[in-house]
């Protein structure tokens, strides 16, 4: 699956500590590529991709569905700073954020509120990569939980 990714995407996709089971939140999604690429390394995780863009989403949700990550993998339009898990629904492992302005230090109100929406959506030990880093940086998430 990560031969349809750019190679920073795949970069990414490498880098991230994924396990069979691990639940992820792909924050700023876009058309899907790495949430489907993370979904086929997570048979019995989940993945969702959320983004604030009703376009990217809507491609997202028209690339047709592996048979594989069936199940595996849902997409929503929603903003990070708004995001809240259903009832009920189990937090996820780790979230991962490429290019997602809310996160950028630029807007430092906005990145308070969208760090405390996705500790709200992680586990106690949840993890969140972004870019920035070689590839990726770990933004602690400590002083939001």
């Amino acid at each position: 699956m990560s031969g349809r990714l750019s190679p920073r995407l795949a970069e990414i996709l490498e880098s991230l500590p994924l396990t069979p089971k691990t639940r992820v939140l792909e924050i700023g999604c876009g058309p899907g590529a790495l949430a489907r690429a993370v979904a086929a390394r997570v048979p019995q995780g989940f993945v969702l991709g959320i983004d604030r863009s009703e376009k990217a989403v809507r491609q997202a949700l028209a690339v047709p569905v592996d048979p594989a990550t069936e199940g595996v993998l849902d997409f929503h339009v929603c903003q990070a700073r708004d995001f809240v898990r259903v009832a009920g629904e189990a937090p996820f492992d780790l979230a991962v954020a490429i290019r997602v302005g809310a996160l950028d230090g630029r807007h430092p109100a906005e990145m308070a509120a969208t760090l405390k929406a996705i500790a709200g959506a992680l586990t106690r030990r949840g993890r969140l990569f972004t870019d920035g880093g070689a590839p990726l940086r770990e933004i602690d998430l400590g002083a939001y939980q």
